[in-house]
C-alpha cells in the first residue's frame, strides 16, 4: 500500500499532495486530444492584412526584399487584436478608497511559429524551433527598451482545453508594468536562499538533479529537462540551463541551438507518451531591468493538461497530483520518439 506524500518546493515553500495511492499512468487520464477543426485562420499565409501590423518577422529567402506584412516568412510577431493591456498611456496610478488601480497599460502580441496551419511546435524542424527562440529573444530586447514595463512574459496555450482560441501554432508576449506575484514570490524564495547560503537555489537543484537522475528526463550539453521534485501537475516538466544565467535574452547562440533540441525532444515525448495532450509552456525570466541577479536561474515551465484545478486547490493553494515525480519522468524518459520527426 502507497502512503500519500506532502513535498514542499524549496523555492517558494509550497506544499503539494502526491497522492501515490491512486498514482495514475498516461492512460488513466481522461483528456480532449488536440484536433484540427478547420474554418478561416487570420494567422495563416495570405492573411497577412487581417492581423495588426507585424513588429518582427523572419523572411530568410527574401534576401532584403521582402516586403513587410507580405508572404515568405517563418515566423511572424503581430499585436494581439484583442490585447489584455494597452500600449498607449501612462499608468495612472490612483487609490479608489481603500483600493489602489492603474490603466491597463502594457504590450501584448502573437508570436505566429509556422506558416503551416496543420502543424506545432513539436514537429516543426529544430531549426525553426530556435527561430520560434529567437523571435522570443528579440522581442524581449525591443520591449526592454520601454521603461515602463516591467516584467515580459512569454506563453504558449497548445489545444482548446490549456486555453488556445486559434488553432495555427503560436505563441502570446505579455509585458506588464508590474512584477506579477508568482514571479515575485519565486524571486523572493531564491533570494532568501542565496541570503542564508550564498547559492543559487536553482544550481543546486540542477547539481542534486544530475547527482541523483531519477526525475531527469532528458539532457544535452547545455539544458536539464526534469520533473520537479513538488509538482503541482501530472507530468509537469522543467527545463534548465546548465550554466547559471537570470536572463533568457542573454543566451548564446549555441545554447539556443541546444535549448531548441531540449524543447523538441520533450515535446515529442509528451507527444508520444500522453497521446498528443493540450499543454501550457512559460517562460520564467528575470524582471526587465533586473537581467543579471546571481540568484535566479531563468527555465521554462511545461504542463500537460491532463487534471483540473478543483475546489481544494483553489480554497487552500495546495495541489493534489496523482502521480509521482520519479513515475512521470520514467515514462517520459523511456518514451521513443519516432526517427522521422527527431530532427
Amino acid at each position: 500500500m502507497f502512503v500519500p506524500e506532502l513535498r514542499k518546493d524549496p523555492i517558494v515553500g509550497r506544499w503539494v499532495i502526491i497522492s501515490t495511492d491512486r498514482a495514475k499512468r498516461p492512460s488513466d487520464f481522461i483528456r480532449s486530444k488536440v484536433v484540427q477543426k478547420g474554418g478561416f485562420c487570420p494567422l495563416c499565409p495570405g492573411n497577412e492584412s487581417k492581423t495588426p501590423s507585424e513588429v518582427l518577422a523572419y523572411r530568410p529567402n527574401a534576401n532584403g526584399s521582402g516586403q513587410k506584412n507580405g508572404s515568405g516568412w517563418t515566423v511572424r510577431v503581430v499585436p494581439n487584436k484583442f490585447p489584455a493591456l494597452g500600449i498607449e498611456g501612462t499608468l495612472n496610478r490612483q487609490a479608489e478608497g481603500m483600493f489602489d488601480k492603474m490603466n491597463g497599460l502594457g504590450a501584448h502580441e502573437v508570436i505566429i511559429e509556422t506558416p503551416d496551419h496543420a502543424s506545432h511546435l513539436a514537429l516543426l524542424p529544430q531549426k525553426n524551433i530556435e527561430s520560434v527562440l529567437w523571435a522570443w529573444r528579440d522581442r524581449i530586447v525591443d520591449l526592454k527598451q520601454d521603461r515602463r514595463f516591467k516584467y515580459i512574459m512569454i506563453f504558449k496555450n497548445h489545444g482548446e482545453a490549456a486555453g488556445a482560441t486559434l488553432e495555427h501554432p503560436h505563441a502570446q508576449l505579455i509585458a506588464l508594468p508590474i512584477v506579477p506575484k508568482h514571479v515575485s514570490e519565486e524571486i523572493d524564495g531564491a533570494k532568501q536562499y542565496f541570503t542564508i547560503k550564498e547559492r543559487c537555489i536553482f544550481c543546486d537543484i540542477l547539481r542534486q538533479e544530475m547527482e541523483n537522475p531519477v526525475r531527469v528526463v532528458s539532457e544535452n550539453e547545455d539544458f536539464l529537462c526534469f520533473a520537479p521534485f513538488a509538482p503541482r501537475f501530472p507530468f509537469e516538466t522543467w527545463i534548465f540551463p546548465k550554466r547559471h544565467e537570470s536572463a533568457f535574452e542573454n543566451l548564446s547562440s549555441h545554447q539556443m541551438i541546444n535549448l531548441a533540441a531540449a524543447l523538441k525532444q520533450l515535446l515529442l515525448k509528451s507527444e508520444v507518451a500522453l497521446d498528443s495532450p493540450a499543454y501550457n509552456l512559460a517562460l520564467h525570466t528575470a524582471p526587465v531591468q533586473e537581467n543579471s541577479l546571481e540568484y535566479y536561474h531563468w527555465h521554462i515551465e511545461f504542463i500537460p493538461k491532463l487534471t483540473n484545478t478543483a475546489g481544494f486547490e483553489w480554497g487552500t493553494g495546495f495541489y493534489i497530483n496523482p502521480t509521482p515525480p520519479e513515475e512521470s519522468a520514467k515514462f517520459l524518459r523511456e518514451a521513443e520518439v519516432p526517427t522521422t520527426v527527431a530532427k
